[in-house]
Formats: structure tokens, C-alpha cells, sequence
């Protein structure tokens, strides 16, 4: 009989030398792997999201690393979408020094080599039912964008479309195309 690992609460996670690259789903740690072409249109697009929110004083953007501890009923859950936004009114503070505890208005997942379909659906139905108002799951090899919504409505973009911020953003667009570029 092998024991079985101690939980881990989210601020161990934080303590962690190499935290920034885990999640914390349920107490256990899981290795977030983003492959080179991830990254990088995640930074293309988090970038993107960065500028317009400082030009537009909406909100603060974030990357990969940051941690979103959100989720009411799961308090050893510690997600980290690939780029999010908080609106500033939510932060009047700014960001702080360790995870976030409020939901970001707006997630996005870039499906990585390694990441299974249900893994993505798992983490988009984690942040929308946190209270999540957008969430974008881009796909580097189909080129494509799913756009989610807490009404679950959906959209799905390919690389002749226009991505928009809806009434989250107003105002940002990107061409998809762009991102892949």
C-alpha cells in the first residue's frame, strides 16, 4: 500500500520554485504545457488585449502565470488561462501580488499538444461558471477560434473572420488570421 501525496493548498503553489508552470485542480498539482506556437499567440493576443486596456483605461490583462483562485465550491482549484482580463473597476487596488480572487471577465484557452478535448471543455465550464463573461478557445492547427458565453451561446471563427470583445471589450477586434501569423 503507497500513500497517497497531501493536497496541496494554493498558496503552496505560490511558494513552489517552479509554481508558475502548475495549476492546482482539487489539491493536486497539474503541469500546464504550452508549446512554442501556444505561446506564442497567446502572447501576440495578451499583448493585444494589454495595449487596448491601457489606451482604454478598461482593465488589466494578464498572461499564463497568473492564477485565478475563483471557485467557491472548490477552494484547492487554481486555474490559469493562457490571457485574461479583469476590468479595472474589479481591482481598484490593481493586481495583486499573489492569485486573484474574483473571476477575470474574460479567459482564453490556446489548445497546446498535449491538452485533450475534455480538459479544455473542463476549464472552460470551470470559468463560466465562476462568472467568466467571455472565454476564447483558439486552436493553433485548425486556425480557429470557439467563442464561449455564460448564455451558452457559441461562435466559432476561422481565419477569414474578425474577433470582437463584445460587451466585455468594447471596441478591441482582432482578425484571427492574425493571431496565427
Amino acid at each position: 500500500m503507497h500513500d497517497e501525496p497531501a493536497l496541496l493548498e494554493p498558496d503552496d503553489l505560490l511558494q513552489m520554485p517552479d509554481g508558475e508552470s502548475y495549476e492546482l485542480v482539487d489539491g493536486r498539482l497539474v503541469e500546464k504545457n504550452m508549446g512554442a506556437e501556444s505561446d506564442r499567440i497567446a502572447l501576440r493576443l495578451g499583448g493585444r488585449i494589454d495595449r487596448y486596456c491601457d489606451v482604454h483605461k478598461m482593465g488589466f490583462a494578464f498572461g499564463a502565470q497568473t492564477g485565478f483562485r475563483c471557485f467557491p465550491s472548490r477552494p484547492r482549484l487554481v486555474r490559469k488561462p493562457d490571457v485574461s482580463m479583469v476590468l479595472r473597476a474589479r481591482l481598484p487596488e490593481g493586481a495583486p501580488k499573489g492569485d486573484i480572487l474574483i473571476s477575470p471577465d474574460f479567459a482564453v484557452e490556446v489548445v497546446s499538444p498535449n491538452d485533450t478535448y475534455e480538459e479544455v471543455e473542463a476549464k472552460v465550464n470551470e470559468y463560466l461558471s465562476a462568472g467568466v463573461r467571455l472565454v476564447w478557445v483558439i486552436s493553433p492547427t485548425a486556425k480557429t477560434v470557439l467563442i464561449r458565453r455564460p448564455d451558452k451561446s457559441s461562435a466559432a471563427l476561422d481565419i477569414n473572420d474578425v474577433l470582437n470583445g463584445e460587451d466585455v471589450l468594447p471596441g478591441f477586434t482582432c482578425p484571427v488570421a492574425e493571431l496565427f501569423g
